[in-house]
């Protein structure tokens, strides 16, 4: 067993939600014994819970998931201080300050977005190279066929802007309609699940129109 098996045990429950050992034993490669031992360690530093899940006929499962601590293993760019700036600049100089800097982030983004998508014509491909800036990003991001085989799903299993965007939420709100500009007219981007409204992660639903 590696010294590395307890950080990919962490990004498991992250990217991939509560989970029992058995799956984190196969995802991990390591065996079930190995797994709830090192669970039992994380679960010790206050990184993981349990909780027990009746599944049908036959014993509970217990289903392990990240702590709020265990959230805050994952890099988070901005923090507290981006929080303090963001108080400060709508105390400072008004809300319009607020909205002027997440303006300015914006068009950097979309700048980016634009030159990196770039020549591809088809939309899963757009799609496809949006998530891949996005996790360059910092966002765990990755792009799946919707499982209805209606368009394509945009997942970030983390926010490194959670802080910031929890005191302005003007930042999600500027990150869905980035999405509809990069990606052009040709699709529609709805949001799926929010983290800020209590969901594990964010997911955009991507579907091609006409």
């Amino acid at each position: 067993m590696t010294a590395a098996t307890p950080e990919r045990l962490l990004f498991q429950l992250k990217s991939r939600g509560p989970q029992n050992a058995a799956t984190l034993a196969a995802a991990c490669a390591i065996t079930p014994m190995g797994a709830h031992k090192q669970l039992q360690a994380l679960a010790a530093q206050g990184l993981i819970a349990f909780h027990d899940e009746a599944q049908g006929v036959g014993r509970p499962k217990r289903i392990w998931a990240l702590t709020d601590a265990g959230h805050g293993r994952f890099p988070d760019r901005h923090g507290d201080l981006t929080v303090q700036l963001l108080r400060h600049a709508a105390e400072q100089l008004g809300p319009q300050a607020v909205d002027a800097l997440i303006a300015a982030r914006e068009a950097e983004a979309e700048s980016l977005y634009r030159r990196r998508l770039a020549g591809l014509k088809r939309l899963d491909q757009r799609v496809a190279a949006l998530a891949q800036v996005r996790h360059e990003e910092g966002y765990m991001a990755r792009a799946e066929p919707a499982g209805d085989g209606d368009g394509w799903l945009l997942i970030e299993d983390h926010c490194p802007i959670c802080a910031a965007a929890t005191q302005c939420q003007g930042f999600c709100r500027s990150e869905l309609a980035l999405f509809q500009r990069c990606l052009g007219p040709g699709a529609e981007v709805q949001r799926a699940e929010h983290l800020l409204a209590g969901a594990r992660r964010c997911v955009y639903r991507i579907r091609p129109l006409g």
